[in-house]
Parts: C-alpha cells; sequence; structure tokens
C-alpha cells in the first residue's frame, strides 16, 4: 500500500536519490505525525479561544503541580520562547483572568506567573481535550501497534543527543 510518504520518498529515489539516507523515511513519517497531532491541537485551542502558545503556557504552568506557579524566567526556558514572547502572552493571559504575576518574596528582581482559579480549571479543561483529539488522530491503530511505535521511540530517543 502506498501512503504519501512512500510516494514522496520515491519521487526522491528518482529525482535525487542521495538525498535519501537512512532515516529518511522516519524523519518523514514522524513529521506527517507531528503535523496531524499538531492540527488536532491547534483545531483544540481555536475553540477555546486560545493561541498555541497561549495553551502551552496554561499547560506548563499546570503541570507544574501546587501552587500551579512557575518563575516568569524558568516559563520561558520551558516554554522556548524568548522572554518577550513569553511577556507578551502572559500579558494576554493576564488580561483574560487566567494568570497573575506575583512577586517573589526571596528575590525581588523575580516574579511568578501563577494560573488564577479559573485558568487553572481553563487549562485543565483543553489540556483533557487535547488529549482527546489526540487520541482520535490516532484511534484507527490497534493498541498493540501504538504500544509498540511508543516502545520504539522511546529507545529511539535513549539515542538521541541531550
Amino acid at each position: 500500500m502506498t501512503d504519501r510518504v512512500e510516494e514522496l520518498l520515491d519521487k526522491w529515489r528518482t529525482e535525487l536519490p542521495e538525498a535519501l539516507v537512512a532515516s529518511s523515511e522516519l524523519g518523514k513519517r514522524v513529521m506527517v505525525l507531528s503535523g496531524l497531532l499538531g492540527e488536532a491541537t491547534r483545531a483544540t485551542v481555536t475553540r477555546f479561544d486560545l493561541t498555541g502558545a497561549d495553551f502551552d503556557v496554561l499547560a506548563a504552568l499546570r503541570r507544574s503541580g501546587k501552587p500551579y506557579r512557575l518563575k516568569a524566567n524558568e516559563l520561558s526556558r520551558s516554554l522556548l520562547l524568548s522572554t518577550g514572547g513569553t511577556s507578551n502572552v502572559v500579558n494576554r493571559l493576564v488580561g483574560r483572568g487566567l494568570v497573575e504575576r506575583e512577586p517573589d518574596q526571596t528575590d525581588g528582581r523575580s516574579t511568578y506567573v501563577r494560573l488564577t482559579p479559573r485558568g487553572r480549571s481553563l487549562a485543565e479543561e483543553v489540556v483533557i481535550a487535547n488529549s482527546k483529539a489526540h487520541d482520535e488522530v490516532l484511534a484507527g491503530i490497534p493498541a498493540e501497534l501504538l504500544e509498540r511505535a511508543t516502545a520504539a521511540l522511546r529507545e529511539l530517543f535513549e539515542h538521541l543527543p541531550r
């Protein structure tokens, strides 16, 4: 059975076979899967009137555990965003009453970003909805195959650079 990755690889085999390396097929398949999951996430967060960056901030704060707060610089690092980019997202979320800034009592130069109760509730709702959306993308895959693929990727990750 030919799929779109196989079609793409066939074209490269004809046009520029030296562009294909041992990891080409894996890379393309991971990119397609990532795209499908990304589309599901974008559709989900849009339903909640959030951007992808808004969702990332809410999710990072929720998974940080009680009291659902992180220092602003920790939040930026965990999201791989610039401090300015993170600040813009946080400002938007503050304006919506989903997060608040609070001073760090031990370091006057630093602030925490904390979920409000409303932000925590929304974060939980959208994270659960996103998990379900991802599950729908993968719904046609037998559970055993998903487990094997996950185990194979876990093993592969052991060999990636940190």
